[in-house]
C-alpha cells in the first residue's frame, strides 16, 4: 500500500476554497478506488478537467482468444514480438482471464501525439529494455531496466522513452493492485522482515503544471475499448495533490530476498498482490544453506493456480535451454518440476544470478492468437529428455 505524498500547492482543509492568483478557483478533483473506500488522492487543477470538446470514435481492443481451456505447459518466445512506433499498438495480450491481462510491448517510439487512461485496470509495467519518463497528472517519474511502474487505473499519462529497443512486460489488473498485507503492519506501513520498504518506493517528482489550451487528445480505455476523447485544456495542469493514490516505481533490484537452510517457497518472492493473483520476483540471492540441501525447486502440483514464469536475465536453475524474454506456463491441475538434469545439477551450488518475473494466478488463464504465433513447440514434452 503506497504511504501518503503531498507535492506542490494546497489548500490548508479539504474542500475548501482555494483560488489562483487571477482570483479564479482551483478545481478540486477526489481520484479515488474502490468507491470512496479505497486509496484516494485529491488534485487541484487550473481548468476544469471535465470540458470535452469533442468525441472522435472507439475501436474494439479485446484480445482474440485462440485457446479458452488450456491444460498444457506451454513456452513462448517474449522477443518474437516486432517492434512497433505506437506505445498502444505495441501491446499485446499473450494470456488473459476476468482478472488479468498479460502483456508484452516492443514500442519504439514516445507518446508525443496522444495521452492514455485505462479506466478498467491497474498497470503493472515491468521494464525489461529500455529508459525514459513516465509524464502523468501527478508528475514524472524516471524509469530504467528492471524497474516496476505501477499505474492506478484512471490516471491519465504519457511514457516517453530515451531509447528505441524498448521490451515491456504489461499487467492490466481489473482488482486493485497492493503491497503483501503479510509484510504490512495495521498501519500499513511496511514491516522490517518485507524484503523493501518505503525507501525503495519511487513516487512522482513534482513538474509544473501546463496550464495550456487547444485540443488535447485522450485514449480512454473502457471494457475493452479505446475511446477517443478530445479535451480543451492540458490534462497536467494540476498545481498540487495529497494522498494514498498515485503512480509509483519500485525498480526488482531493490528486492532482498529472503533465504534459509532448505528451499524457500515462491511466496517469499512475493511483490505485489490482488484477490484474483499474485506477482513475484526472483533476484539473484544465496542458495539454500542446509549441508544437504537442494535447491531446485521441489515439484509442484498446480491444483489452485496457473503459473506464468517471464524470464529476464541470468542462468534460470530449474529449467534448460531459457533466453531472455522468454514466458513458460504451467497451468492449475497438473504438477511441474525442475528440468531433467536441474535437481542434479543445483546440489552444492550457492548462488544463483536468475532474474524472473512470476505471476500466479487463481483463475485459469486463455491464450490469445498471437500467443500461438510466438509458441515453442512441443515443451510440454521437454522433460521427457533424460
Amino acid at each position: 500500500m503506497p504511504f501518503y505524498q503531498k507535492l506542490g500547492s494546497i489548500p490548508g482543509k479539504r474542500h475548501t476554497v482555494f483560488r489562483q492568483d487571477n482570483g479564479k478557483l482551483y478545481h478540486e478533483q477526489l481520484f479515488g478506488t474502490v468507491g470512496f473506500d479505497g486509496m484516494s488522492s485529491l488534485l487541484y487543477h487550473i481548468n476544469p478537467p471535465t470540458m470535452v470538446k469533442e468525441i472522435l470514435g472507439q475501436k474494439n481492443i479485446a484480445p482474440e482468444i485462440a485457446l479458452s481451456h488450456n491444460m498444457q505447459m506451454r513456452s513462448f518466445q517474449g522477443f518474437n514480438v516486432e517492434p512497433c512506433n505506437d506505445f498502444l499498438e505495441s501491446r499485446k495480450p499473450i494470456l488473459v482471464n476476468k482478472d488479468v491481462y498479460i502483456e508484452l510491448a516492443a514500442p519504439s517510439s514516445s507518446m508525443s501525439d496522444y495521452f492514455y487512461k485505462n479506466a478498467d485496470a491497474d498497470e503493472v509495467i515491468f521494464i525489461h529494455r529500455g529508459e525514459g519518463t513516465v509524464k502523468t497528472q501527478l508528475g514524472n517519474i524516471a524509469f530504467k531496466y528492471g524497474d516496476y511502474i505501477v499505474i492506478p487505473r484512471g490516471m491519465i499519462y504519457q511514457i516517453h522513452f530515451d531509447t528505441s529497443d524498448n521490451k515491456l512486460l504489461i499487467f492490466q489488473s481489473f482488482h486493485p493492485i497492493y503491497t503483501p498485507k503479510r509484510y504490512r503492519n495495521w498501519f500499513g506501513q511496511l514491516l522490517e522482515h518485507s524484503p523493501y520498504c518505503e525507501r525503495d518506493i519511487r513516487p512522482p517528482s513534482y513538474v509544473e503544471p501546463h496550464n495550456e489550451s487547444g485540443d488535447f487528445l485522450i485514449k480512454i480505455k473502457k471494457q475493452d475499448i479505446l475511446h477517443d476523447y478530445v479535451y480543451a485544456h492540458h490534462p497536467f495542469d494540476v498545481v498540487g495533490w495529497d494522498g494514498f493514490n498515485y503512480p509509483y516505481a519500485f525498480s526488482i533490484h531493490e528486492f532482498e530476498p529472503i533465504t534459509g537452510r532448505v528451499h524457500q517457497p515462491p511466496p517469499v518472492h512475493q511483490t505485489f498482490e490482488t484477490s484474483a493473483f499474485v506477482i513475484c520476483s526472483f533476484v539473484p540471492r544465496l542458495y539454500d544453506y542446509h549441508p544437504l540441501s537442494i535447491p531446485a525447486p521441489y515439484n509442484h502440483s498446480n491444483i489452485d493456480s496457473d503459473e506464468v514464469l517471464y524470464y529476464v536475465d541470468g542462468d534460470f536453475m530449474s529449467r534448460n535451454h531459457i533466453e531472455k524474454g522468454q514466458i513458460t506456463l504451467h497451468p492449475s491441475g497438473i504438477p511441474h518440476g525442475p528440468h531433467p538434469g536441474a535437481y542434479e545439477r543445483s546440489i552444492g551450488k550457492t548462488s544463483t544470478e536468475e532474474l524472473a518475473v512470476m505471476i500466479d494466478t487463481f483463475k485459469p488463464l486463455q491464450l490469445t492468437t498471437f500467443a500461438m504465433g510466438i509458441e515453442e513447440k512441443d515443451y510440454a514434452k521437454s522433460w521427457m529428455n533424460h
